[in-house]
């Protein structure tokens, strides 16, 4: 089952260098599919074999799929799958001397991120995130407006700080590691109880390498460069980066905190995890209670969200499946979110929430699924959500940090209360009345009177109107009911569908869930 290993790897790449030379737009289009596709299929082996308890191993074990790697790889595929096969219908403006680079740099974006969840090296791990800041600023920038070019360089910058201050981080632990008789960077080494680490340069390299890459999950204050970079990417990428990136980032938190909970004990990082989470989770509530842009309310939302999983790693082994579900369920509903995000986009012209009134009525081919991936989001019963959070409060109670939970559940409760109302806004309502100029009938000769209607001189128009009631209904006019989805629907729908059944699913779920949990808490 080897090959697993290297599929999601080779195939996404290879894809990428055929969309640089494939002349048909069309089959360019595809290679992204095709993509989330393999790393989607390599998941699902991989969940297979380790729920029959094998650990396949690639290049000496530089390559290496534990349970939580089978399972991070399949988020990746799966939100991969929505995001780009949801986006078919998306215009991405691109100009002709970029053709194909859009659909090579998301096809090299799904390699990076299989390869940083399939690297046992934590050195190898940052270095797949290290590529992907070079993939995504292209790609945050691509529609070349004043806007996501600063968004771009915004989030070079600040990513780049973040995954340097991680690479200094793993430098020290790699110098921790001096003290086992040989230096290494392997996961697995590392996270063994009883080495002999320094536990001086464990927690200076633990803290730097959490600190670096909180910074590209999002998590505050590190957080400046996501809604920028969320609101001026195209919607695909957008979902791509909140589904993907950030879960890719936290995986990457909770390998540095089994290494370091190994060595110093889990209070030191527990802290750390909880003023970031709690910090996230403000921050978040504050700028939601008054958002105008409702791509920038979804990546708020993702800080949000971040914050709460931070908070369920915070709490340890009790949280961790929870946690896990989290990303899943999150990732899945970001990705439908930002995909009809970018399709009220187009039809509208607008990003303003003031401006995109009464879509159940409208749009309701929007309307529906953005209503019902809402309260997916903000975490309604039976979505997945509402459980994770549940379980992580839970858990936080049972473990002695109710007071960080409850916090959290206040913040969770006017973040809930911002989202609905600005969703609302959106879709629930009637449409506002188009004064239409009409001609008085007593300004218009009447044919029978010999009079040619036809050749009649235009006269001016006072103040009578009519509604859109009265008037005739024109194929292009905003208020007149659309119906269409402007796109697929089918993966909307299945990614809906998962968040909705997945919580209820013990087996084979469950089983992968817990032992990914025991995977983070040392057992092999």
């Amino acid at each position: 089952m080897s090959f697993a290993l290297w599929t999601p790897l080779a195939i996404p790449a290879l894809l990428a260098v055929l969309s640089l030379g494939v002349p048909s737009p069309a089959l360019r289009r595809l290679s992204p599919i095709a993509s989330s596709v393999a790393v989607l299929i390599s998941g699902l082996l991989l969940v297979s074999v380790v729920l029959a308890d094998e650990v396949p191993t690639l290049g000496g074990g530089l390559l290496r799929a534990d349970a939580l790697s089978a399972y991070m790889l399949t988020v990746v595929g799966a939100v991969g799958l929505v995001s780009t096969w949801g986006g078919l219908g998306h215009a991405t403006a691109e100009p002709a001397r970029f053709t194909g680079s859009y659909d090579a740099l998301i096809s090299i974006f799904l390699a990076a991120m299989s390869l940083a969840v399939l690297a046992d090296n934590i050195g190898l791990m940052w270095a797949a995130v290290e590529a992907t800041t070079v993939a995504t600023a292209f790609l945050v920038g691509h529609h070349r407006t004043p806007r996501s070019l600063e968004a771009a360089w915004k989030y070079v910058i600040l990513g780049s700080v973040g995954v340097a201050i991680a690479l200094l981080g793993i430098v020290l632990i790699y110098a921790a590691s001096r003290g086992t008789g040989e230096a290494t960077l392997s996961w697995l080494v590392l996270s063994q109880a009883g080495l002999p680490l320094d536990p001086a340069l464990i927690r200076a390299g633990g803290a730097l390498a959490v600190l670096g890459f909180a910074t590209k999950a999002g998590l505050a204050p590190m957080h400046s460069w996501l809604p920028d970079a969320h609101s001026q990417a195209p919607a695909p990428v957008s979902g791509l980066m909140s589904g993907v990136l950030l879960a890719v980032a936290l995986y990457a938190i909770l390998r540095i905190q089994t290494i370091t909970d190994a060595v110093i004990g889990p209070d030191f990082l527990r802290i750390m995890l909880s003023v970031g989470g709690l910090l996230s989770l403000f921050v978040a509530a504050a700028l939601l209670i008054r958002q105008r842009d409702f791509k920038r309310m979804l990546a708020y939302s993702s800080i949000e969200h971040m914050g709460m999983m931070a908070v369920g790693a915070a709490i340890g082994p009790a949280a961790l499946p929870a946690v896990l579900l989290y990303v899943l369920g999150h990732g899945l509903t970001k990705a439908t979110l930002f995909v009809i995000s970018g399709r009220i986009l187009e039809v509208e012209g607008t990003p303003k929430i003031d401006d995109v009134r009464a879509l159940l009525v409208r749009r309701p081919g929007l309307a529906v699924p953005w209503l019902i991936a809402m309260a997916a989001l903000i975490g309604f019963p039976p979505f997945s959500i509402f459980f994770s959070e549940v379980g992580i409060i839970v858990a936080g109670f049972s473990t002695g940090l109710g007071v960080v939970v409850g916090i959290a559940l206040v913040l969770l409760l006017v973040i809930f209360a911002s989202l609905t109302r600005l969703t609302v806004a959106m879709t629930i309502g009637a449409p506002a009345a188009t004064a239409v100029p009409v001609v008085p009938a007593a300004a218009v000769p009447a044919a029978g009177a010999g009079a040619s209607v036809t050749g009649a001189v235009p006269v001016s128009v006072p103040s009578a109107s009519v509604t859109l009631a009265d008037a005739e209904p024109h194929p292009d006019d905003p208020l007149v009911p659309d119906r269409s989805g402007h796109g697929p629907m089918l993966p909307l729908i299945l990614a809906l569908g998962t968040t909705a059944v997945v919580a209820f699913i013990a087996e084979p779920v469950g089983t992968l869930l817990t032992r990914a949990a025991e995977v983070l808490g040392g057992i092999q």
